[in-house]
């Protein structure tokens, strides 16, 4: 589902306007529709970080050029609500590491809070969001508030989203439940 609505957003929103949308999370807004957080690269590499609303319509068309008869679909409409540059980001405050909390802060000329559908997505984006800063702004992005075992690769996990997140937790469950089954001698 979410490589359609990828290819979707990029082809509609992103390629028009030469950008290359990187990551994307849903997240969850007071207004009615879907809204998405986007990270997305412009060809002068321009990294841009947007709010995208979507908003079902209804639309009517026809059948074919003789045919007089209509038939309705429903579509999709996204828009950007919001846009700032990663230049102008100073800080991610991801408000407590030790509790599993979707919402996190990003901090531009003003706070932005955002509340992400679920902790993997907020540090998903989190993660693509660093990985851009150091690749096309030359510096470190600002984290607090972050598990950083999550953020930063190792030698396991290697940026490669919540899948190598899984199995590196799994891979020390593993590893405890062996140690717990082994044998220790007391004498």
């Amino acid at each position: 589902m979410s490589s359609l609505l990828r290819e979707e957003m990029q082809r509609v929103l992103f390629r028009p306007a030469k950008q290359r949308l990187v990551e994307f999370i849903e997240i969850e807004e007071p207004s009615h529709g879907r809204h998405f957080l986007c990270a997305s690269v412009a060809k002068n590499k321009e990294v841009q970080i947007c709010i995208v609303q979507c908003q079902m319509s209804l639309s009517l068309k026809s059948a074919s050029k003789r045919s007089y008869t209509k038939r309705s679909s429903i579509q999709e409409c996204y828009q950007k609500a919001e846009i700032w540059s990663l230049k102008d980001l100073t800080l991610i405050d991801g408000r407590d590491p030790d509790v599993d909390d979707p919402c996190f802060l990003l901090h531009f000329d003003q706070v932005r809070a955002v509340t992400a559908i679920s902790c993997s997505a907020k540090y998903a984006i989190v993660r693509a969001l660093v990985t851009l800063s150091d690749r096309y702004c030359q510096r470190s992005l600002n984290l607090r508030n972050f598990d950083w075992a999550y953020i930063t690769p190792t030698a396991f996990y290697s940026n490669k989203g919540d899948c190598a997140v899984l199995s590196q937790i799994c891979f020390y469950a593993v590893n405890l439940l062996c140690l717990s089954m082994c044998h220790v001698p007391l004498d």
